[in-house]
């Protein structure tokens, strides 16, 4: 996909000496490979800084919340547009401030599945040759297949292409219509309570409580985190399971019917926990329940965000 960064590149250059945006954000490459990281620019002299490759994973509408610039650029693929939608619905940015440059996705690379294919040597070159990845170290050089390294939410991705978008620099790619997103949940739905238990204690067992995955959220905007909070105290802060298992399930809730699966969260986190399986089954119970999946359009609110006095539920009466 680096053959985006050429087009990116003149699309942000034109916007900015035009006036047309203010500041574009994107990304350029990161101090090393595989890290691709998010950047801002107000001038066009730096717009060769900007790339794009299967490395652009950190979700980009963690820089739109309540921004005052009246016209800003941005690069959104499918997870990314859908994050954009779901912002200007909960108003953390109109639709006016928004020049939304689309690029279709054919999927981003897991580092940690790329380390292992090199069995853990230290990396120090990436480049992308059609369909593979060529990674080379001290000593070694070795082409992977890129569909072998897939992110885990890439693999089961089926929103692939920008949902909203002023320009789109390239060719729709074919959406995944075959795909099960949802196997790994129904593996746990089928687990006995205690097997459960089981499975959810030992999935977060590393956590550390470094808050990466909440950083990493394009959704965790709010000023004071429920963590955070001392009156009342909601969760201790400790590594206790307890505490770190209610964090978990309680961030979870937070995002239900909002999450897009971009991944984001297991993209930073240090350990390699993969909490996506907390807030997959909410998406799971959101559209079964709702026909509902987050960012798809900007004509309807999240299911739980709204009240309808019709509601067939007597509970909500």
């Amino acid at each position: 996909m680096v053959r985006y960064t050429e087009k990116i590149r003149e699309t942000a250059g034109r916007l900015l000496e035009s006036g047309e945006v203010e500041v574009f954000i994107g990304y350029r490459q990161g101090t090393v490979p595989l890290m691709n990281e998010p950047f801002q620019l107000t001038d066009a002299a730096r717009v060769d800084e900007l790339y794009w490759d299967c490395n652009s994973c950190l979700n980009l509408c963690n820089y739109l919340t309540k921004r005052p610039e009246k016209r800003i650029g941005i690069v959104a693929n499918g997870c990314n547009s859908r994050n954009i939608v779901t912002h200007i619905i909960e108003n953390q940015i109109t639709r006016e401030q928004l020049y939304i440059v689309g690029i279709p996705c054919e999927g981003m690379i897991d580092h940690r599945a790329v380390q292992r294919k090199v069995n853990g040597r230290e990396i120090l070159d990436y480049r992308e040759e059609g369909a593979d990845i060529i990674i080379s170290g001290r000593g070694f050089e070795e082409k992977i297949k890129k569909a072998d390294v897939l992110r885990t939410n890439c693999r089961i991705c089926r929103h692939r292409n920008p949902v909203i978008y002023d320009e789109l620099l390239g060719e729709k790619v074919e959406e995944q219509t075959d795909v099960d997103a949802y196997k790994d949940v129904k593996n746990i739905e089928e687990m006995t309570p205690d097997k459960k238990q089981e499975f959810f204690q030992q999935l977060i067992a590393n956590c550390i409580r470094c808050y990466a995955c909440r950083n990493a959220c394009p959704l965790c905007y709010c000023p004071t985190c429920f963590v955070d909070e001392s009156k009342p105290q909601w969760v201790g802060k400790s590594v206790d399971p307890i505490d770190t298992l209610t964090f978990h399930f309680l961030r979870a809730y937070h995002c239900a019917g909002r999450c897009t699966d971009c991944g984001a969260c297991e993209r930073v986190c240090p350990v390699g926990i993969s909490m996506r399986q907390f807030t997959k089954k909410l998406n799971k119970d959101a559209e079964e329940l709702f026909e509902w999946e987050a960012g798809l359009t900007l004509e309807s609110r999240p299911p739980l965000d709204v009240y309808r006095p019709d509601d067939y539920n007597d509970f909500i009466r």
